[in-house]
Formats: structure tokens, C-alpha cells, sequence
């Protein structure tokens, strides 16, 4: 069966960095993708950052290019978000995904409603002085 346990939020201030891991067991071989979703009450979920399952490709959005950086470590099946420069805007639960599905480009997995089709429970995230 699998699995994915999202790990690492809290409250943090405004500038602040933090990292965020999500370790994936069970059929982990067959991702194709994995990627992290945020979500706040009231708002749709937006895709955060998805990276490849080589790790050659990365998608991120608007609101967080430059800011933050996802990476994978297969070894330890995990994979990672890196946020520095945290913003209030920024507060939200933080879900981490995985796909066994093949789309054609990386953008795919984070944009398209059925782009994953594993998800984590999720960590909050807040930002806030």
C-alpha cells in the first residue's frame, strides 16, 4: 500500500526559511512524478512544485519560482521542499502528492486536477509575525 507522510511545518515568521519532507513507502518505483499542493479554506488547491522521477524536470508556480526548491532523494524515498522567504500569503496545509501516470510534461502533474493520484494528509504551514 502507498503511503506518503508529509513532515516539517509549524509557525514560522515572515523571511523565515523551512523545510518541508514527505516520505513515501509502498510502490514508489512506479511514481512518475511527485510534488507538493497547498491549500487554504475557502480557495482552490494550488500545485506548489513537482519534480520527475529522474529529477530532470521541475515545475514550479508563479507565487513560489525563486523562493522555493523541491528535490527528491530516492535513497531514502523522500522528497523535499525547500521555502526560504517565507510570506503570509504563504500559510496554508501543504500536501504532498505522487502519480503513476504518464503525462507529457512536468507542469502537467502540479496543473491538471487529475494529475496525481496519491496523497499525503498534509502539514501546516504558517506564517505570521
Amino acid at each position: 500500500q502507498v503511503k506518503l507522510v508529509e513532515s516539517g511545518g509549524g509557525l514560522v515568521q515572515p523571511g523565515d526559511s523551512l523545510r518541508l519532507s514527505c516520505e513515501v513507502s509502498g510502490f514508489t518505483a512506479d511514481f512518475y512524478a511527485l510534488g507538493w499542493f497547498r491549500q487554504v479554506p475557502g480557495k482552490e488547491r494550488e500545485g506548489v512544485s513537482c519534480i520527475s522521477r529522474d529529477d530532470e524536470y521541475t515545475y514550479y508556480s508563479d507565487s513560489v519560482r525563486g523562493r522555493f526548491t523541491i528535490s527528491r532523494d530516492n535513497a531514502k524515498n523522500t522528497v523535499y521542499l525547500q521555502m526560504n522567504n517565507l510570506e503570509p500569503d504563504d500559510t496554508a496545509v501543504y500536501y504532498c502528492a505522487g502519480s503513476t501516470d504518464r503525462l507529457p510534461i512536468i507542469k502537467y502533474y502540479c496543473t491538471t486536477k487529475r494529475g496525481m493520484n496519491y496523497w499525503g494528509e498534509g502539514t501546516l504551514v504558517t506564517v505570521s509575525s
